[in-house]
């Protein structure tokens, strides 16, 4: 993961006025993606009439993009707010679009709206009625203008909050003085695998086949090794323009994999961010037809399978002495292993075992500089002594709220038998 220094001092679930004078990321930049084959064609084997359909369809397209780009904010006060939520499965997104009569600073000013939960696997028919609550808004990259995205988590009509809205106890947890003196930042790296349409191969790979073995891939350039740039570069800057606190992206191991790291973020945000990048790659390979999974195996065999590597750090591991509560904090996660790993993404065994750079999904284990480790700790941290673990665990199809806010919990606000700890010490091998 990219080095992270510090977390940024914008506050990450406002929009300021200055921020909303940016350049939007306008259709073109999809549809230099979008229709490169379109506008590649040998135009000279055509027949006269293909030709013109050809440049009917085209015309089309930029009349179309002309609208999709269009500003408005001469014109009108209003704005379009996407109000978007987690669906019924835990990792799908869904989302809608309204009106707002004036443009917004915090999400506060927004009001609740509703939706249909039978429709999402959330609530039955005959009380189908969902209510968003809005959480944190970020600038539109599509749209452009003062327009936004609202991230919203859910609950019942009584205030309840449903059983897939995660965020509701991520943010209990956060708001525990324990846990705000503490400061908590988390740097998360998102991996991802890009798909073919219809044929659910990754993207670069022919179809039915293999490429060549692991190896190039990593980081790579050329066209026989990076599959998706464009995809990556334009999920970056949409990214950077919505206020999202990303810090860097890379080609991954397997051919066709990406990752891209968020943070650090402090608390709830985390959370926020990750959930609303997560939602603008997902508009951005559907724009040009390409799927994009977050399965933590989608190619079995000898290939890498995909993460989300968590960094974590507190106040009092950033300072003086801060290796000895990072021992502390792994000793804590080591004993609630298991609470850990059923809360780290579905799918998780079929990548978490003990090859291709992961630990063994039964046993925890943890080391410095070793990747092959449920826990790793880096080499500057055990130099300076104090610093950040990382969290090689959680599956690329994780909560990030569930995720980030057990970590907290588990080594901040969860206390354990002196006898198991010391039975867990001597096991690890750690002197705390």
């Amino acid at each position: 993961m990219a080095q992270i220094l510090a977390p940024t001092t914008q506050c990450q679930m406002r929009i300021t006025k200055n921020s909303l004078t940016a350049s939007p990321m306008t259709t073109k930049t999809w549809s230099s993606l979008l229709l490169k084959q379109k506008k590649s064609g040998n135009t000279k084997s055509l027949s006269k009439f293909r030709v013109y359909a050809l440049q009917s369809e085209n015309s089309t397209i930029n009349r179309l993009e002309n609208l999709l780009n269009l500003d408005v904010t001469p014109y009108t006060d209003k704005i379009i707010a996407e109000y978007i939520w987690i669906g019924g499965s835990g990792i799908d997104l869904r989302s809608k679009s309204r009106t707002i009569s004036r443009p917004v600073e915090h999400p506060s000013e927004l009001p609740k709206w509703n939706y249909d939960g039978s429709s999402t696997g959330q609530a039955p028919g005959e009380d189908s009625e969902v209510i968003l609550y809005p959480q944190a808004i970020f600038k539109d990259p599509f749209r452009g203008g003062n327009n936004i995205l609202v991230i919203c988590d859910t609950y019942t009509p009584a205030g309840e909050p449903i059983p897939t809205n995660k965020r509701a106890r991520a943010a209990e947890i956060f708001s525990n003085q324990k846990v705000i003196n503490e400061v908590p930042w988390y740097g998360i790296e998102q991996e991802y695998t890009l798909m073919q349409t219809n044929v659910q191969w990754p993207l670069g790979w022919p179809v039915g086949g293999y490429p060549g073995p692991q190896g190039p891939y990593y980081c790579g350039v050329g066209a026989d090794k990076s599959f998706g740039r464009d995809i990556s570069d334009a999920h970056y800057k949409a990214c950077l323009y919505a206020g999202i606190n990303i810090s860097g992206t890379n080609g991954e191991v397997m051919p066709g994999q990406w990752e891209y790291q968020v943070g650090p973020s402090v608390g709830i945000e985390a959370g926020d961010h990750i959930w609303c990048s997560r939602y603008l790659l997902e508009r951005i390979t559907e724009q040009v037809g390409v799927v994009l999974t977050l399965d933590p195996k989608p190619i079995e065999g000898d290939w890498n399978g995909a993460g989300c590597h968590t960094n974590y750090s507190t106040k009092s591991m950033r300072e003086e002495g801060g290796f000895e509560v990072i021992k502390k904090a792994i000793l804590n996660l080591s004993l609630r292993h298991k609470e850990h790993i059923s809360a780290y993404g579905e799918g998780n065994e079929r990548r978490l075992t003990g090859k291709h750079e992961t630990a063994s999904i039964d046993t925890f284990s943890w080391g410095v500089a070793n990747r092959g480790c449920s826990i790793r700790v880096g080499r500057d941290t055990e130099k300076q002594g104090k610093g950040y673990l990382e969290d090689r665990r959680p599956a690329s199809n994780m909560d990030p709220y569930v995720v980030t806010s057990l970590l907290a919990e588990s080594t901040i606000l969860w206390e354990p038998t002196l006898e198991a700890e010391a039975l867990a010490a001597q096991k690890l091998a750690l002197k705390v």
